[in-house]
């Protein structure tokens, strides 16, 4: 029987900060397989609702759904609920790969050994069983022949590839970036959003809160936040593929 769920259902979700209401009540459900820019200007809420999913910024109020399981909150009674403890919330978060603007590589670690660091210390993975995985997370983002370097010798667009095989390591069922391409090259911009186009093609559902108007054009629905409100959802007519644009821009050492 199909699951009658979409992959993620975001109800009503609020979140204020002393006084400051940032998010107004967004409501929004994402299907298995859908690739969607989040756009709006700075102060919108947009990346507030991106990190209010997987409860890195829990929300006051509101509700998010995973495959139809309740995301940070248990009941314990009909009716009512309690906020679900980190260690609670860690295999539901397992299950949403997050991706920042920031790449967050630990300095004194590989590129391989960033990655293999989460599924081998808190995932219980021998060192060797780790390692492979990370190996093939990373030729998943095309980074197999950097996987001894260290972040120092990395361009920021290799250390952004590795932060995303960092994110895919569990397997996700989704995949949030906050601004993946926010301090990178125009053209580094599309060989990330290159990386993850592939990665949607073989059925990764993706969610990218992004400014760039030229960056939202690569989804094929988008979202826009005003004033901690959704004002527009559409699906994207134009919609370039990264890798054909790629070949019409000047090449960059990699």
């Amino acid at each position: 029987m199909a699951n009658s769920f979409p992959l993620l259902r975001v109800t009503d979700l609020r979140k204020s900060f002393g006084t400051l209401e940032v998010l107004k009540g967004v409501s929004f459900d994402v299907a298995a397989g859908e690739r969607i820019a989040i756009i709006g200007p700075s102060g919108s809420g947009k990346s507030t609702c991106l990190r209010g999913i997987n409860f890195l910024e829990p929300p006051t109020s509101g509700r998010v759904e995973l495959d139809g399981e309740v995301i940070g909150e248990r009941e314990v009674q009909p009716g009512r609920w309690r906020r679900m403890s980190d260690k609670e919330l860690a295999p539901q978060r397992a299950e949403i790969g997050m991706v920042f603007q920031l790449f967050y590589l630990w300095p004194h670690l590989s590129a391989r050994d960033n990655v293999a660091l989460q599924p081998q210390k808190i995932g219980g993975l021998s060192r060797k069983a780790a390692l492979e995985l990370a190996d093939s997370m990373l030729a998943k983002v095309h980074m197999t022949h950097k996987a001894d370097e260290f972040p120092e010798r990395l361009s920021g667009g290799q250390q952004q590839r590795v932060a995303i095989a960092r994110a895919l390591v569990n397997r996700p069922a989704i995949l949030l970036a906050d601004e993946p391409t926010g301090n990178l090259d125009s053209r580094t911009s599309v060989e990330i959003i290159d990386v993850l186009q592939k990665l949607n093609e073989k059925g990764l559902t993706i969610v990218l809160v992004t400014h760039e108007s030229d960056i939202a054009r690569f989804a094929r629905r988008m979202i826009e936040f005003r004033d901690g409100r959704i004002r527009h959802d559409d699906p994207v007519s134009d919609r370039p593929v990264a890798s054909e644009i790629l070949k019409s821009m000047p090449k960059v050492e990699d």
